[in-house]
């Protein structure tokens, strides 16, 4: 039985191997079967125990002293000049350039900037970023700067007002839609394709922007914004109210946060829920629950509907999971109160856990597409040019390839999804304190929510670990 497994095991790692290394999908590029040989068992039980240990600590020490630490700050410099208008439209002009590069570029999105900048650089790259360094997206921004220009010609008056009941509910559906043209849609990496949708999702948020101004917009509305608003509350990095830079613990300026409201909680649980499907539905037992052969995978097109459904019922499910927690953390401790106020707070928890697992699941993509980028750039449109001497570069396809490699890797994967869980757990217990006002109270109120990050460290851990069809 031992060999018949020890032989499984190997027909699953080449099966993996083979499809990483023919598979088209861009923003999943890499390959993960190698992680098979590593004993990937001993790692999830660790994880697991890790997280509730780091509970168990938690609860027994004051909630109020990792508040009071949550709440230092340390000035590292005096106001610093604002150059967001000087940069905002140098970003504009990048994004002109890639679109650009994609209508008329080569349609290998390994040869075409475009897709390789997106998908690599901006969405995998510059979340990190922002995780460590704070918004970078606020000076990136590439409709700031065209509407600072164009709202300056137009007649002067007080813009249009956005409907409060609207909440963040747009963000959240625009968010669910770049979601499902991530993970669902047929070429989302083809580069016409890929261009013609930013360039309407471009046009549509500066329409918005003049008509209801720039600030409310990001704030409610242009889903990327209010991504890289809330993982910028992680940061170490921020500005005060002055423009000066200073420090903080890691994650500490989202455990000082006011509850979110209704929509915008469901904001963050979708970004967690569709990283987390994008994982599920590539895995061996998802193919196999569609009727599909792994080893035999016919194409996107075979799973455009059940990964449509897929993608809404793993939103559905955290939501729901993560509300009965709530609920049942609320009954524990005897309180009554607003379940949206408490939802508000604890959700901030989920947002270490959000970044480890963006983290975890596109490394190899970082990786190995970061270095087609850096070829690409300097042809964009693949006419023999060489514009920053990078054309020529040598892209190591086996940088993860190997027991070496996946060892490295796989080691990185699992801290990042074990730590991100852990400063969520201390980020819930702050946010229990506030809402509770009692140590012993905000320690049981928070008991679900804790069970909850363990199952999702065993989850995540899981998802990096199995054997995946294309």
């Amino acid at each position: 039985m031992a060999g018949r497994g020890r032989g499984i095991r190997r027909s699953a790692v080449a099966a993996a191997t083979l499809f990483a290394g023919t598979s088209a999908a861009l923003a999943h590029a890499g390959d993960r079967g190698f992680v098979l040989l590593l004993p990937t068992g001993y790692y999830i039980i660790g994880g697991a125990l890790a997280v509730a240990v780091s509970f168990a600590v938690l609860a027994l020490l004051p909630a109020s002293a990792l508040a009071r630490a949550a709440g230092w700050r340390g000035r590292l410099t005096g106001p610093l000049p604002d150059s967001r208008t000087i940069v905002s439209l140098a970003s504009f002009a990048v994004v002109c350039c890639l679109l650009y590069a994609g209508f008329a570029g080569s349609r290998d999105p390994l040869s075409n900037p475009l897709p390789l900048v997106f998908w690599t650089v901006w969405w995998i790259g510059l979340t990190l970023a922002v995780g460590l360094f704070g918004n970078l997206w606020r000076w990136l921004d590439p409709w700031y700067g065209p509407w600072r220009l164009v709202s300056g010609m137009l007649p002067r008056g007080a813009p249009l007002a956005l409907p409060a009941p609207l909440g963040w509910w747009p963000a959240v559906a625009l968010f669910l839609g770049f979601a499902w043209f991530e993970l669902v849609d047929l070429a989302p990496e083809d580069p016409q394709r890929l261009a013609t949708v930013l360039g309407l999702y471009w046009l549509a948020n500066f329409a918005g922007m003049l008509l209801f101004g720039h600030a409310e917009w990001t704030r409610r509305v242009e889903c990327f914004s209010v991504f890289f608003g809330l993982v910028s509350r992680l940061s170490p990095l921020g500005r005060g109210r002055d423009g000066s830079l200073d420090l903080a613990l890691p994650g500490a300026r989202a455990a000082g946060q006011e509850p979110l409201p209704l929509s915008a909680t469901f904001f963050l649980l979708l970004a967690l829920a569709a990283v987390s499907f994008d994982g599920l539905s590539r895995t061996f037992v998802w193919l196999s629950l569609l009727g599909i052969n792994p080893l035999e995978f016919p194409g996107r097109s075979a799973v455009l509907a059940p990964n449509t459904a897929g993608l809404i019922a793993a939103f559905a499910a955290l939501a729901g999971v993560f509300f009965a927690c709530v609920w049942l953390g609320c009954r524990l401790a005897g309180m009554g109160g607003d379940l949206v106020r408490a939802a508000g707070l604890f959700v901030w928890s989920l947002l270490p856990i959000a970044l480890a697992y963006h983290f975890a699941h596109y490394l190899t993509a970082l990786v190995i597409n970061g270095q087609y980028g850096l070829a690409a750039i300097s042809d964009p449109l693949s006419r023999g040019w060489n514009l920053f001497g990078t054309a020529g570069y040598h892209v190591l396809a086996g940088a993860t390839a190997g027991h070496e490699s996946a060892w490295v890797i796989w080691n990185l994967q699992a801290a990042a999804i074990v730590a991100g869980h852990v400063l969520g757990v201390a980020i819930a217990h702050v946010q229990a304190l506030r809402l509770t006002g009692e140590e012993r109270r905000a320690a049981v109120a928070e008991f679900p929510l804790a069970a909850l990050m363990v199952g999702y460290t065993v989850l995540g851990l899981w998802l990096l670990s199995t054997p995946t069809g294309y």
